[in-house]
């Protein structure tokens, strides 16, 4: 709840402080005394509208995760808005942005001067029609833990399956991609290396007849070896140093000689060939090495569609199975809602008829699974949609709904703030409202303007907006004060001893 409000310097307004209570707050005075002002300056510095007020500041009860805005929180939190050259808003002295407050607000504050439709949507009425279920069973607190998730997991894997289903023409085109890259490699068959030793072999078939050539010259040294060994025996001359020569040399030029006569076994043109397919490749991918990677990618890319096309039968499998699973809970939720539906509809009637409206139907339709089930709750108010009903049918139809939704409310709802909920309505009608209201104060702080009596005697804090030499004051009023303001709102600024009567009453009432 709001605890404390402070005004400094807005209009007529120059400083105001309301320590407030729990329950009914109303807000009286002559026309023009500045009431809605002063509720628009209490929405205002809880980041829901906007005034030039030069301060205005609300300290609350409210509990909110201050971590998530990186705020510290304590038990009493002060909202603020400041505005001197600009608006800055602080909660606990800590700056804040409007929409930071705003979202902190809304969990705890609501405005219902306009056609808020928020208290119609589908999961709103799904879920008092479901909480009054639960009052009577514990069965569908479970139904709906088991359908929700069961929803949910089979909305992900539906949403995996038609990702995968869309792409299905796309995985089979790189399907086709990768195998025709594969076995363009696998035609070619490059080995590592391939490239530089078939280099090497056409080097040495450029070379190879000159070099035979230079070996059959080279070997005729060996027909005069005979003749050094002579030499070097008639000078008495170790010739163990030239016949390690000689062997080395004859080692050397035989394998070369071998080495030369293999290539004869060599098609140029083959190696020709092939080095140009092994061009094509290092044109295309880099270099043989790369090339063999890539192969090796698109064969793991290959798989991973072979894999996926498992994927998506297992999906369809799971989706089968999940979507059947949904479809049997969606029908158990179904068959407990309508038979709560026409008990609901009664309750709601009679809350109606305390307000002086005629009766309202209310149905069930059935629309695509969603989170809350396969129900669409629709609510028409003698026979007419809500976009075409009055402002003030539309507001007694929401206190309505706000009571049957309170009458099964485990906490404080927050705050409610009413701006003439009560205008142009007849004095029963009034009183209708007024009865509804005392009760949804139970769960509610509810702020209220009013120009009627009988609202104004319900309060259970009473305070007076007027103007004094066009300054506005707020004043709290006790019991003997509250009954000359409902007898001012009865018979005008000329008090008649039957209004005061009459005040009295309502108040004893």
């Amino acid at each position: 709840m709001i605890e404390r409000f402070f005004l400094k310097d807005y209009l007529s307004f120059k400083e105001v402080e309301l320590s407030l209570y729990g329950g009914l707050v109303v807000f009286t005075g002559p026309s023009g005394s500045g009431k809605s002002i002063l509720i628009n300056s209490i929405l205002s510095s809880l980041g829901n509208s906007s005034c030039e007020a030069n301060i205005c500041e609300s300290s609350t009860s409210w509990e909110f995760d201050a971590d998530e805005y990186g705020l510290e929180s304590d038990d009493i939190n002060i909202f603020k808005h400041i505005k001197k050259e600009k608006s800055r808003y602080f909660i606990n002295n800590q700056s804040v942005s409007k929409k930071a407050m705003q979202d902190i607000s809304s969990n705890h504050l609501r405005h219902l001067s306009l056609k808020d439709y928020s208290d119609f949507e589908n999961e709103n009425l799904i879920n008092i029609i479901d909480t009054r279920i639960g009052k009577k069973s514990n069965k569908i607190s479970d139904l709906k833990d088991r359908y929700k998730a069961s929803f949910l997991e089979h909305k992900r894997l539906k949403f995996e399956l038609d990702k995968i289903e869309e792409e299905e023409k796309k995985i089979v085109e790189l399907k086709e991609f990768a195998k025709f890259e594969i076995e363009k490699i696998e035609q070619v068959n490059p080995k590592k290396d391939e490239d530089l030793e078939l280099l090497e072999i056409k080097k040495e078939l450029s070379k190879k007849e000159k070099v035979l050539e230079s070996l059959s010259y080279a070997n005729e040294i060996f027909n005069s070896e005979h003749n050094v060994f002579s030499a070097l025996n008639a000078l008495d001359v170790d010739s163990s140093f030239f016949s390690d020569a000689m062997n080395e040399l004859r080692a050397t030029l035989d394998g070369a000689e071998e080495k030369f006569s293999a290539l004869d076994e060599v098609d140029v043109e083959e190696v020709l060939n092939r080095l140009e397919e092994l061009s094509d490749l290092k044109r295309r991918y880099g270099s043989i090495e790369e090339a063999l990677e890539y192969k090796e990618n698109k064969k793991a890319e290959l798989e991973k569609y072979e894999n996926i096309e498992i994927t998506k039968d297992e999906l369809q499998k799971q989706v089968s199975i999940l979507n059947s699973e949904v479809n049997t809970l969606a029908n158990e939720l179904s068959a407990l809602r309508e038979k709560e539906l026409p008990l609901f509809e009664k309750d709601l009637n009679s809350y109606l008829k305390e307000l002086y409206l005629r009766d309202c139907s209310v149905s069930i339709k059935e629309i695509p699974n969603s989170e809350f089930g396969k129900d669409e709750i629709a609510i028409v108010l003698n026979n007419t949609s809500l976009d075409k009903i009055s402002t003030g049918e539309f507001n007694r139809l929401r206190l309505a709904i706000l009571a049957i939704k309170s009458e099964n409310m485990d906490k404080n709802g927050g705050v409610l703030m009413l701006d003439e909920i009560d205008a142009n309505l007849s004095g029963e009608e009034s009183m209708s409202v007024a009865k509804v209201l005392k009760k949804l104060s139970k769960h509610f702080q509810i702020f209220v303007i009013s120009h009627q009596p009988q609202l104004t005697s319900m309060g259970d804090q009473h305070f007076l907006v007027k103007k004094i030499d066009d300054e506005s004051k707020v004043v709290e009023l006790d019991f003997d004060s509250r009954i000359d303001e409902i007898a001012r709102i009865i018979s005008g600024d000329k008090i008649t001893p039957e209004a005061k009567k009459f005040a009295r009453e309502l108040l004893e009432g």
